[in-house]
Protein backbone atom coordinates (compact mmCIF):
# COMPACT_ATOMS: atom_id res chain seq x y z
CA UNK A 1 0.00 0.00 0.00
CA UNK A 2 2.93 2.55 0.89
CA UNK A 3 4.01 2.30 -3.04
CA UNK A 4 0.70 3.55 -4.25
CA UNK A 5 0.78 8.03 -4.58
CA UNK A 6 -0.51 10.16 -2.19
CA UNK A 7 -3.05 13.43 -3.03
CA UNK A 8 -4.94 16.17 -1.49
CA UNK A 9 -8.35 15.39 -2.10
CA UNK A 10 -11.15 17.03 -4.60
CA UNK A 11 -11.88 20.63 -2.90
CA UNK A 12 -14.56 21.63 -2.39
CA UNK A 13 -16.54 18.23 -3.28
CA UNK A 14 -20.27 17.22 -3.20
CA UNK A 15 -22.60 14.69 -1.68
CA UNK A 16 -26.28 13.67 -2.02
CA UNK A 17 -28.27 12.59 0.59
CA UNK A 18 -32.12 11.96 0.77
CA UNK A 19 -33.99 14.89 1.45
CA UNK A 20 -36.14 12.72 3.89
CA UNK A 21 -33.35 12.68 6.27
CA UNK A 22 -33.40 15.20 8.63
CA UNK A 23 -30.63 18.17 8.02
CA UNK A 24 -30.05 18.96 12.05
CA UNK A 25 -30.49 16.51 14.70
CA UNK A 26 -28.85 16.84 18.52
CA UNK A 27 -25.17 16.10 17.32
CA UNK A 28 -25.11 19.82 15.61
CA UNK A 29 -26.00 20.78 19.14
CA UNK A 30 -23.82 18.39 21.66
CA UNK A 31 -20.59 19.99 23.25
CA UNK A 32 -19.04 17.06 24.48
CA UNK A 33 -18.24 13.01 24.22
CA UNK A 34 -19.73 12.31 27.61
CA UNK A 35 -23.01 13.97 26.13
CA UNK A 36 -22.77 11.17 23.04
CA UNK A 37 -24.11 8.41 24.00
CA UNK A 38 -27.52 10.20 25.71
CA UNK A 39 -27.93 12.08 22.44
CA UNK A 40 -27.78 8.69 20.40
CA UNK A 41 -30.71 7.52 22.76
CA UNK A 42 -32.57 10.29 22.44
CA UNK A 43 -32.82 10.75 19.06
CA UNK A 44 -34.00 7.42 19.10
CA UNK A 45 -30.24 5.92 16.87
CA UNK A 46 -30.28 3.05 19.32
CA UNK A 47 -33.30 1.55 17.23
CA UNK A 48 -30.26 -0.20 15.20
CA UNK A 49 -28.21 -1.93 18.36
CA UNK A 50 -25.30 -1.26 15.81
CA UNK A 51 -24.88 2.47 16.24
CA UNK A 52 -23.71 2.29 19.84
CA UNK A 53 -20.93 -0.58 18.27
CA UNK A 54 -20.28 1.62 15.46
CA UNK A 55 -19.72 4.59 17.92
CA UNK A 56 -17.56 2.75 19.71
CA UNK A 57 -15.10 1.87 16.87
CA UNK A 58 -14.54 5.32 16.17
CA UNK A 59 -11.93 6.68 17.80
CA UNK A 60 -13.23 9.39 20.27
CA UNK A 61 -10.84 11.68 19.01
CA UNK A 62 -12.64 11.43 15.63
CA UNK A 63 -16.09 11.91 16.87
CA UNK A 64 -17.65 15.34 15.57
CA UNK A 65 -20.22 17.53 17.86
CA UNK A 66 -21.50 20.92 17.81
CA UNK A 67 -21.35 22.36 14.71
CA UNK A 68 -23.01 23.03 11.93
CA UNK A 69 -24.24 19.46 9.76
CA UNK A 70 -22.30 17.74 12.40
CA UNK A 71 -25.07 14.96 12.73
CA UNK A 72 -25.15 14.70 8.99
CA UNK A 73 -21.32 14.03 9.22
CA UNK A 74 -21.72 11.21 12.08
CA UNK A 75 -24.73 9.68 9.96
CA UNK A 76 -22.44 8.75 7.20
CA UNK A 77 -19.96 6.48 9.78
CA UNK A 78 -22.75 5.33 12.03
CA UNK A 79 -25.83 4.37 9.70
CA UNK A 80 -23.46 2.02 7.77
CA UNK A 81 -25.06 -0.12 4.54
CA UNK A 82 -25.74 -3.43 5.06
CA UNK A 83 -22.87 -5.40 3.52
CA UNK A 84 -20.81 -1.80 3.03
CA UNK A 85 -19.81 -0.10 0.15
CA UNK A 86 -17.26 0.21 -1.78
CA UNK A 87 -14.17 1.10 0.58
CA UNK A 88 -15.88 0.62 3.40
CA UNK A 89 -17.22 -2.73 5.49
CA UNK A 90 -20.79 -2.94 7.81
CA UNK A 91 -19.10 -2.62 10.77
CA UNK A 92 -18.62 1.32 10.00
CA UNK A 93 -19.29 3.70 7.33
CA UNK A 94 -17.40 6.54 5.58
CA UNK A 95 -17.71 9.95 3.65
CA UNK A 96 -18.11 9.28 0.20
CA UNK A 97 -18.21 12.21 -1.87
CA UNK A 98 -17.40 13.56 -5.94
CA UNK A 99 -15.39 16.30 -7.05
CA UNK A 100 -18.19 17.88 -9.15
CA UNK A 101 -21.77 17.99 -8.94
CA UNK A 102 -22.63 15.87 -11.61
CA UNK A 103 -20.86 13.00 -10.68
CA UNK A 104 -22.48 12.87 -7.29
CA UNK A 105 -25.89 12.99 -9.49
CA UNK A 106 -24.35 9.55 -11.27
CA UNK A 107 -23.42 7.80 -8.04
CA UNK A 108 -27.25 8.14 -6.62
CA UNK A 109 -28.73 7.42 -9.96
CA UNK A 110 -27.00 4.20 -10.34
CA UNK A 111 -27.95 3.22 -7.11
CA UNK A 112 -31.63 4.61 -7.96
CA UNK A 113 -31.46 2.19 -10.99
CA UNK A 114 -30.95 -0.80 -8.99
CA UNK A 115 -33.70 -0.16 -6.97
CA UNK A 116 -36.09 -0.05 -9.40
CA UNK A 117 -34.59 -3.33 -11.34
CA UNK A 118 -34.80 -4.94 -7.90
CA UNK A 119 -38.46 -3.93 -7.61
CA UNK A 120 -39.33 -3.99 -10.60
CA UNK A 121 -40.30 -1.04 -11.67
CA UNK A 122 -39.86 1.15 -14.60
CA UNK A 123 -38.31 3.68 -12.45
CA UNK A 124 -36.97 5.30 -9.20
CA UNK A 125 -37.45 8.78 -8.54
CA UNK A 126 -36.34 10.44 -5.19
CA UNK A 127 -35.46 13.77 -3.79
CA UNK A 128 -31.76 14.47 -2.34
CA UNK A 129 -30.35 17.39 -0.29
CA UNK A 130 -26.75 18.22 -1.98
CA UNK A 131 -23.68 19.17 0.39
CA UNK A 132 -20.74 20.85 0.01
CA UNK A 133 -17.60 19.84 1.76
CA UNK A 134 -13.78 20.66 1.84
CA UNK A 135 -11.50 17.74 3.46
CA UNK A 136 -8.41 18.32 5.26
CA UNK A 137 -5.26 16.20 4.75
CA UNK A 138 -2.83 15.45 1.91
CA UNK A 139 -2.25 12.15 2.26
CA UNK A 140 -5.63 10.32 0.40
CA UNK A 141 -4.98 6.95 -2.08
CA UNK A 142 -4.83 7.67 -5.04
CA UNK A 143 -6.29 5.27 -7.65
CA UNK A 144 -6.14 4.87 -10.98
CA UNK A 145 -6.77 1.74 -12.57
CA UNK A 146 -7.24 -1.34 -10.67
CA UNK A 147 -9.91 -3.96 -11.90
CA UNK A 148 -9.68 -5.79 -8.32
CA UNK A 149 -10.44 -2.28 -6.09
CA UNK A 150 -12.41 -0.64 -8.73
CA UNK A 151 -14.71 -4.27 -9.57
CA UNK A 152 -18.15 -2.63 -10.83
CA UNK A 153 -19.72 -5.89 -9.16
CA UNK A 154 -17.96 -6.33 -6.10
CA UNK A 155 -16.59 -4.67 -2.80
CA UNK A 156 -14.62 -7.48 -1.68
CA UNK A 157 -11.28 -6.41 -2.90
CA UNK A 158 -12.16 -2.86 -2.62
CA UNK A 159 -13.51 -3.56 1.29
CA UNK A 160 -10.21 -4.97 2.62
CA UNK A 161 -8.29 -2.57 1.25
CA UNK A 162 -10.20 0.06 2.69
CA UNK A 163 -10.01 -1.66 6.26
CA UNK A 164 -7.35 -1.88 6.36
CA UNK A 165 -5.79 2.18 5.04
CA UNK A 166 -8.05 2.92 8.02
CA UNK A 167 -6.74 0.69 10.43
CA UNK A 168 -3.42 2.27 9.82
CA UNK A 169 -4.85 5.68 10.09
CA UNK A 170 -4.70 6.48 6.89
CA UNK A 171 -7.23 9.72 5.38
CA UNK A 172 -8.90 7.61 2.51
CA UNK A 173 -8.99 6.91 -1.37
CA UNK A 174 -9.19 9.10 -4.20
CA UNK A 175 -10.34 7.15 -6.80
CA UNK A 176 -12.49 7.58 -10.42
CA UNK A 177 -15.99 7.01 -10.71
CA UNK A 178 -17.23 4.16 -12.54
CA UNK A 179 -20.73 5.72 -12.72
CA UNK A 180 -19.52 8.69 -14.62
CA UNK A 181 -17.16 8.81 -16.98
CA UNK A 182 -14.13 11.49 -16.22
CA UNK A 183 -15.38 11.58 -12.84
CA UNK A 184 -13.68 11.32 -9.79
CA UNK A 185 -15.09 10.30 -5.92
CA UNK A 186 -13.24 10.19 -2.44
CA UNK A 187 -13.90 8.34 0.23
CA UNK A 188 -12.67 9.95 3.39
CA UNK A 189 -12.14 7.70 6.83
CA UNK A 190 -11.65 10.57 9.34
CA UNK A 191 -14.62 12.52 10.15
CA UNK A 192 -12.70 15.42 11.95
CA UNK A 193 -11.86 15.96 8.25
CA UNK A 194 -14.70 16.88 7.42
CA UNK A 195 -14.70 20.34 7.15
CA UNK A 196 -17.30 23.38 6.06
CA UNK A 197 -20.07 21.06 6.19
CA UNK A 198 -22.67 23.69 3.63
CA UNK A 199 -25.61 22.53 3.00
CA UNK A 200 -27.03 23.13 -1.14
CA UNK A 201 -29.62 23.02 -3.42
CA UNK A 202 -32.17 19.85 -3.58
CA UNK A 203 -32.42 17.58 -6.75
CA UNK A 204 -35.22 15.77 -7.70
CA UNK A 205 -33.57 12.53 -9.31
CA UNK A 206 -35.29 9.98 -11.78
CA UNK A 207 -33.19 7.24 -13.25
CA UNK A 208 -35.08 4.53 -15.45
CA UNK A 209 -34.16 1.24 -15.89
CA UNK A 210 -33.25 2.66 -19.58
CA UNK A 211 -32.85 5.47 -20.85
CA UNK A 212 -31.39 8.92 -18.81
CA UNK A 213 -31.21 10.26 -15.82
CA UNK A 214 -32.98 13.33 -14.97
CA UNK A 215 -31.75 15.53 -12.63
CA UNK A 216 -33.99 18.82 -12.07
CA UNK A 217 -32.70 21.32 -9.38
CA UNK A 218 -35.99 21.80 -7.03
CA UNK A 219 -36.87 25.79 -6.51
CA UNK A 220 -38.51 25.48 -2.88
CA UNK A 221 -37.69 23.55 -0.32
CA UNK A 222 -39.34 19.96 -0.40
CA UNK A 223 -42.12 18.93 2.40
Amino acid sequence: MSDRPRVSPPRPCHRLIPSRFPPVQAFDFCRSAEDLAAVIELEGWTNDRLVAERLARLPRAQWVFGSPNASVVMAAFLHAVPGGTRFAGPELGAWYASAALPTAIAEVAHHLRREAVATGRALMRRTYRAYQTTLAGDDYVRLETDPALLDPTSFTAGQAFGEVLRAAGGAGIVYPSLRHLGGTNVVAYRPRDIGAVVQAAHFEVTAPVTGRVVARRLTSTPP
